[in-house]
């Protein structure tokens, strides 16, 4: 039967070429005449199970990711139970995680959940440091990983420069026509980060290495005292919590330190008011103490460059986008917007 259809084609193309186009016009037609109210779904095949949520085992996310979380399920019960239920680690990366969030989620979590970290950059990929043992706080991102090296580097400004070394660093950027241009390493083949560490307890290296900002950040007060920005910015978000989300510390060439806080909870004003005045008085030093604040009403902007691919806050970008409330916290007198602890 086969044989003789495929004959009779041969022989007969003008009657096949006819019937094709009966075909298919019987499927314009059909087209015209059936009624459709929906487009068929052509994709694959797919199945859906709705069902109860039994909770994360572990969770990942940016540190901005969990400033958000921990007001959720601080006031959802339910949604705090089913959480908590199986998790058995955090693990954060990207920026820096807030003290008080940590503790925030320690609390909720009755400290039996590990908390865990991990520090790279976009040409170690992923990483050069991972957290693979308790830790005490939030800022440590554990110990070199296998077949890295880490060097700690001393800046100028006080800081130790994290420099790294490994099959994982990029060997450069690729460029047109195929060339690569190499990536730029010091005399012992290492990669600057331009990220700053420091020991979490230098006479046990063992216990990891502690995040420390970026080493361009530091900056000097008219005095010639230096300012660690990265060690400021953590406490003074500290002192503010849960009022302030983040913060930036401004300050160079002049004789005090100011701050920007971004809200994060109702009644700012006064809790940065007292939260700095505690913070004041621990740490009364001109390189420590914040002699003014102000609370920024518009949010960091991506696409202004204040946010950087990690998600932390561009210093610097956000002074220069921002002067106006920079001549704000210096005017004399200051305005009522201006928060002197």
């Amino acid at each position: 039967m086969i044989n003789k259809l495929i004959a009779f084609t041969g022989k007969n193309p003008f009657v096949v070429l006819l019937i094709m186009l009966a075909i298919m016009g019987a499927g314009l037609w059909a087209i015209d005449r059936t009624p459709i109210d929906a487009i068929p779904d052509l994709s694959d095949v797919q199945v859906i199970i709705t069902t109860e949520w039994e909770g994360p085992s572990p969770t990942l996310n940016v540190p901005r990711g969990f400033d958000m979380l921990v007001d959720r399920l601080e006031r959802d019960a339910g949604l705090r139970a089913a959480f908590f239920a199986e998790l058995d680690v955090l693990f954060y990366a990207g920026a820096s995680l807030a003290p008080s969030t940590w503790e925030r989620l320690e609390r909720l979590g009755g400290g039996r959940v590990m908390m865990a970290s991990a520090w790279g950059a976009t040409e170690t990929a992923p990483l050069v440091t991972a957290v693979h043992f308790p830790i005490p706080r939030a800022g440590v991102v554990g110990l070199p990983a296998p077949g890295c090296l880490l060097k700690l580097m001393p800046t100028r400004e006080g800081k130790l420069e994290m420099r790294v070394r490994g099959p994982n660093v990029t060997p450069g950027t690729w460029l047109r026509g195929g060339r690569v241009a190499p990536a730029p390493v010091d005399e012992d083949g290492f990669l600057a980060t331009g990220d700053a560490a420091r020991f979490e307890d230098e006479r046990e290296p063992a216990r990891g290495i502690v995040f420390d900002g970026r080493t361009a950040e530091n900056f000097k007060l008219s005095s010639g005292t230096w300012v660690s920005v990265g060690n400021l910015r953590v406490r003074a978000i500290a002192a503010c919590a849960p009022a302030v989300a983040d913060a930036v510390v401004a300050g160079h060439d002049r004789g005090e330190i100011l701050v920007f806080a971004a809200p994060g909870a109702e009644d700012v004003r006064r809790r940065v008011r007292e939260g700095l005045a505690a913070h004041n008085a621990a740490h009364p030093g001109s390189s420590t103490r914040v002699a003014r604040a102000i609370v920024a009403s518009e949010p960091p902007s991506i696409d202004g460059g204040e946010i950087t691919d990690k998600g932390y806050l561009n210093q610097r970008r956000i002074l220069e986008r921002r002067a106006d409330l920079v001549a704000r916290l210096y005017a004399e007198p200051p305005d009522d917007d201006v928060i002197v602890p």
